[in-house]
């Protein structure tokens, strides 16, 4: 059976940016994990597009340049209105959406949605007061870092907790309708966010800690807090992440542990991390694959239903959560 599929994270944006767009290749077909070509063999399809930004891309190793223009630069180039620009020029296959409707709209006329994400606000130098304005450009997700300590919080390599800046952020971003996802962050930053979440809180792009003891996965206390407030967690295909020479059956067993703490399958998605990671699991080459990994999952015993939650439902429901949050 062909499910569709709701990704809550790719890095495809930022792979997409060069000087050489040739050799980056086009949304529509590139040598990445993601490209329109493939997706469009799935029964449906909505890809949250990060825009990602570090302080570190000033470094000479990365982009040279600051965070505030490679923000602004994958919004043009995924975002901004002219046959340049990659949703644009797709437009007939893919529309950019705002709202779980607008996914639905999309799938009920056979076209694909792409949703905005902020990952990192080192892009608008994670300012709180900002988040409106991000809100109206289309952006839905935000973490509150990546691998580094910043004004927000400290991430999964520092350990540090949120701060007063980072409440205010959780709370502004709530208050919009932006989900907060807490993929990267220090186990510290993580609880202090579930002591004042007014909202579902999800992590786009995490695995179990259980069945792969690395600091950027979810303890099982830690998924408990997410299915508690109504929120899910996006299994992550990145094989760092997944366990050592991982197959579909490891990314399998992190699905089916959750499962152990949410039996009708509520509260799990996919968040592949797809263009942000080199390693995959071996039978797991890109978006094409998750038929595939959705027929295992029937073989070991998921229900069509069960899929269906995982692929789809639930990144909609939690989508829909979040409007309903929209206090402005």
């Amino acid at each position: 059976m062909n499910f569709p599929v709701f990704d809550l994270h790719c890095d495809t944006a930022l792979r997409l940016l060069g000087d050489d767009v040739n050799q980056a290749g086009s949304l529509n077909a590139n040598g990445g994990h993601i490209d329109l070509t493939r997706a469009k063999q799935l029964s449906g399809y909505c890809q949250c597009f990060a825009c990602f930004t570090t302080p570190y891309m000033e470094k000479k190793d990365w982009y040279s340049l600051s965070p505030v223009v490679v923000f602004e630069r994958e919004i043009a180039t995924m975002a901004i209105a002219g046959e340049q620009r990659e949703i644009d020029k797709n437009k007939r296959k893919i529309g950019l959406v705002y709202s779980a409707d607008d996914i639905r709209a999309n799938y009920e006329k056979g076209k694909m949605s792409a949703l905005l994400t902020i990952e990192g606000p080192a892009g608008f130098d994670f300012d709180p007061e900002l988040l409106e304005s991000m809100f109206q450009a289309g952006f839905r997700i935000s973490t509150l870092g990546w691998n580094e300590s910043n004004v927000l919080t400290g991430s999964n390599q520092t350990g540090e907790g949120l701060t007063d800046l980072g409440r205010e952020y959780v709370r502004n971003a709530q208050e919009l309708g932006i989900l907060v996802d807490v993929s990267h962050i220090s186990d510290a930053g993580f609880w202090d966010i579930m002591k004042i979440t007014q909202a579902p809180v999800i992590a786009s792009h995490s695995n179990s800690r259980a069945v792969c003891p690395h600091a950027r996965n979810l303890t099982d206390d830690m998924f408990r807090a997410i299915r508690d407030t109504g929120g899910v967690a996006g299994i992550n295909q990145f094989a760092e992440f997944l366990g050592e020479k991982p197959t579909l059956d490891t990314i399998c067993d992190h699905i089916f542990h959750f499962l152990e703490m949410d039996p009708e399958c509520r509260h799990i998605a996919l968040g592949g991390d797809l263009d942000g990671c080199d390693a995959l699991a071996q039978g797991f080459e890109g978006v094409q694959s998750y038929p595939a990994l959705a027929q295992r999952l029937l073989e070991r015993g998921l229900t069509e239903e069960m899929v269906m939650n995982l692929y789809w439902n639930n990144a909609l429901g939690v989508m829909d959560a979040a409007v309903r949050n929209n206090k402005k």
